[in-house]
């Protein structure tokens, strides 16, 4: 995959050295969730090193590059059950709001449809402005439990798991082709 700019940052494919990097985004991003009292006792475990290995070993780790070339998020996924799966998306705050999550959401569509998926899931938070509410902007609509392919189920039972509140949580999903404009992306100072 080529690179794409988003106004001042350049979405990629993660270099290997790169992923040590990620865990400090991916812990500064969960920071904001704090601003939430039913998300107080989330815990604030960075991915697994070898979870982020093996997902770059796909070629499915991409990086959102800031104009001095420092990193200013990143997102992952994996193949399940025939659609492409989005593990983890973050954005770092200090650039937030500026359409770097969406390019990096754009990204993994265009990786999922050139390998044959035809939908790219994810799990988030459903009261969470830039989690549930974000991605339905952008075209993901809800997917009730009943209806969850096994892959997906058991990835909703792992997240339960690992200590995140199930009750507030859901999975949702995105029908490539569908993908909804979004914000724009916005410069700095605006």
């Amino acid at each position: 995959m080529t690179d794409t700019p988003t106004l001042h940052y350049r979405i990629r494919p993660a270099r290997r050295r790169e992923l040590a990097l990620l865990p400090a985004i991916e812990r500064a991003a969960g920071r904001r969730f704090r601003e939430f009292l039913e998300l107080a006792g989330v815990p604030e475990d960075a991915t697994p090193p070898e979870e982020l290995t093996a997902a770059h070993a796909r070629g499915h780790v991409w990086v959102a590059a800031a104009p001095g070339g420092e990193l200013a998020g990143f997102a992952y996924g994996t193949e399940l059950d025939g659609a492409f799966h989005l593990e983890e998306l973050d954005v770092l705050p200090e650039h937030g709001r500026r359409g770097v999550g969406t390019a990096l959401v754009r990204a993994v569509c265009r990786a999922a449809a050139a390998a044959g998926c035809g939908a790219v899931t994810l799990t988030t938070f459903s009261n969470v402005p830039w989690n549930g509410p974000w991605y339905a902007r952008l075209g993901f609509r809800p997917v009730p439990r009943t209806e969850l392919s096994p892959g997906l189920a058991r990835a909703f039972r792992d997240e339960g798991r690992r200590g995140l509140p199930i009750d507030l949580r859901v999975v949702m999903r995105l029908e490539l082709g569908t993908l909804t404009p979004g914000p724009s992306p916005r410069r700095r100072g605006e």
